[in-house]
C-alpha cells in the first residue's frame, strides 16, 4: 500500500510550507519516524518526519519551492511497487483544513498565478493582512492553489519594485527582503501590538541567591548530566512553579472566555539569525533542573541549525525573553498570542540598595512583565511578580 508525503499543516494559520531539502532521495528505504525532509514554514524551519516504513518514490516536490498545505509532494511505497500516477492524486477528494479548502492535485499546484477577480478567492489571514497594509486585493495576482490570494502575495504587493527605474535611482539605498521567520516577526507582533490590550508591570528583584544557588549546582550537575546550568534555565523552573498560583497570567483570551492551562509549558524566546523563536520545554513546571537545562539546550541547538521539529513550537502556554547575556538593563516584550503574558528579563548587575537603612552593594535583576488585559489586570500581574521575587531570592526553597 502506498502511503502518500503531504505538505503538512504545522500551524493554525498555515496556508503553504516551502520545501527546504530532502532528507532522503528518489528509491532510499526509509523508516517511519525517521526525518525525512525539511520545510520551511511561518514558524521556523523544521524537520518532517517519513509516516511509514517503504521506499521513497515519485518525489514531485522541488527544493525551494512554496507548496500549498495538503498537496502529494512524494509517496513512501512497498519494494517494487510504483507509486500512484498522476491521474489517481487528480480524482482524490481535496483536503480540507478548517473552513479552507485544499486543492491536491499537479495540476494545481501547477496553475499560473491569476489576477484576482472580484470574486476571487483569498485566505482569511491574506484578507486580514491586505487590510492591516492597505493593500488593494483587486490587483494582486495570487499563487495559491487555483489562483487563490495567500499572505505571501499581500506581502510580495508591498515590496518596491526593485528593477524599476524608481528603485535604481536611489543610490545611496539597500533593500534587504526579509526571511519567512522575518516577516513572521513582522506580522505576529504588529497584529499583537495592535489587536492584544497591553499593559505592564515592572519589579526590580535581588539575584544574590539566585546567582549563589546557580554556583552551588554549576559543578555537581555538570559532572551527572553533563550539561551546565544557566540563569535561563533556573528562571524558567521558577516562573513555571510560580505560575501555579496565577492561572490567569498561564491562560489565554478566547472568543468563548478565558481558557486556563493546568501544566505549563515554557516558551523560551532564542535569538537566530534571521529573527526571534520561542521554542517550547513541555511541563515545565515538574521538570527538574537538569531536565529543563538539556531540553532548553536542544530546542537552542535545533534552533540555530534551523532544524526545529513540529514539537519544538507546539502548544506555549508563557514565554519568557532573557537578554540578560546582552547586558540589557531593562526591556518590554510583545505577547505571543493565544498566550495571555510573556516575562522580560534584564542583566543581573550590581547596584547601590538600602539595606537598613544604609547603603549596600546587591547584585539586582529587573523583570518586566506584559499583560493581555483582557485575561488579568495589574493587581494579579503585581501579585504574581511579587511570588517570583520571593522565589528568586529563596529558590531552593521553591526548586526542590
Amino acid at each position: 500500500m502506498a502511503f502518500s508525503v503531504v505538505m503538512p499543516a504545522l500551524e493554525m494559520a498555515q496556508e503553504t510550507g516551502k520545501l527546504i531539502a530532502w532528507r532522503k532521495k528518489e528509491g532510499d528505504r526509509v523508516t517511519k519516524g525517521e526525518p525525512l525532509l525539511e520545510i520551511e514554514t511561518d514558524k521556523a524551519v523544521m524537520e518532517v518526519e517519513a509516516p511509514a516504513d517503504g521506499v521513497l518514490a515519485g518525489i514531485t516536490g522541488s527544493v525551494g519551492s512554496d507548496i500549498p498545505v495538503g498537496q502529494t509532494i512524494a509517496w513512501i511505497v512497498a519494494p517494487g511497487e510504483k507509486p500512484p500516477v498522476e491521474k489517481d492524486v487528480a480524482t482524490a477528494a481535496p483536503a480540507v483544513r478548517g473552513k479552507t479548502e485544499l486543492h491536491t492535485t499537479a495540476a494545481a499546484a501547477a496553475s499560473p498565478q491569476s489576477a484576482a477577480a472580484p470574486g476571487a478567492r483569498i485566505s482569511p489571514k491574506a484578507r486580514r493582512l491586505a487590510k492591516e497594509l492597505g493593500v488593494d486585493i483587486a490587483g494582486v495576482r495570487g499563487s495559491g492553489p487555483g489562483g487563490e490570494i495567500l499572505a505571501s502575495d499581500i506581502q510580495a504587493a508591498t515590496m518596491p519594485d526593485i528593477s524599476s527605474g524608481t528603485a535604481a535611482s536611489s543610490k545611496s539605498a539597500s533593500l534587504e527582503v526579509p526571511t519567512t521567520i522575518g516577516r513572521l516577526m513582522a506580522e505576529r507582533t504588529t497584529q499583537s501590538w495592535t489587536t492584544v490590550p497591553h499593559f505592564f508591570v515592572t519589579r526590580e528583584v535581588e539575584a544574590t541567591a539566585l546567582n549563589e544557588y546557580r554556583q552551588k549546582l554549576v559543578a555537581e550537575i555538570e559532572r551527572t548530566h553533563h550539561i551546565r546550568i544557566t540563569h535561563t534555565d533556573l528562571l524558567v523552573a521558577l516562573t513555571s512553579r510560580v505560575l501555579l498560583k496565577h492561572p490567569r497570567l498561564n491562560s489565554s483570551f478566547t472568543a468563548e472566555g478565558i481558557r486556563i492551562y493546568e501544566h505549563v509549558n515554557m516558551g523560551v524566546a532564542i535569538a537566530v539569525d534571521d529573527g526571534v523563536v520561542a521554542p517550547v520545554i513541555p511541563n515545565s513546571h515538574t521538570g527538574n533542573l537538569a531536565e529543563i537545562a538539556t531540553l532548553r539546550r536542544g530546542v537552542a541547538e535545533r534552533a540555530r541549525a534551523g532544524k526545529l521539529r513540529p514539537a519544538d513550537i507546539a502548544d506555549a502556554t508563557f514565554t519568557i525573553s532573557n537578554l540578560g547575556m546582552y547586558n540589557v538593563d531593562r526591556f518590554t516584550a510583545i505577547i505571543i498570542p493565544p498566550q495571555a503574558a510573556i516575562l522580560a528579563i534584564g542583566s543581573i548587575a550590581d547596584h547601590v540598595v538600602a539595606l537598613d537603612g544604609k547603603p549596600a552593594v546587591r547584585s539586582t535583576m529587573t523583570l518586566t512583565l506584559s499583560c493581555d488585559h483582557r485575561a488579568s489586570d495589574g493587581a494579579r500581574a503585581a501579585m504574581f511578580l511579587n511570588d517570583l521575587a520571593e522565589a528568586i531570592r529563596e529558590p531552593e526553597k521553591c526548586i526542590r
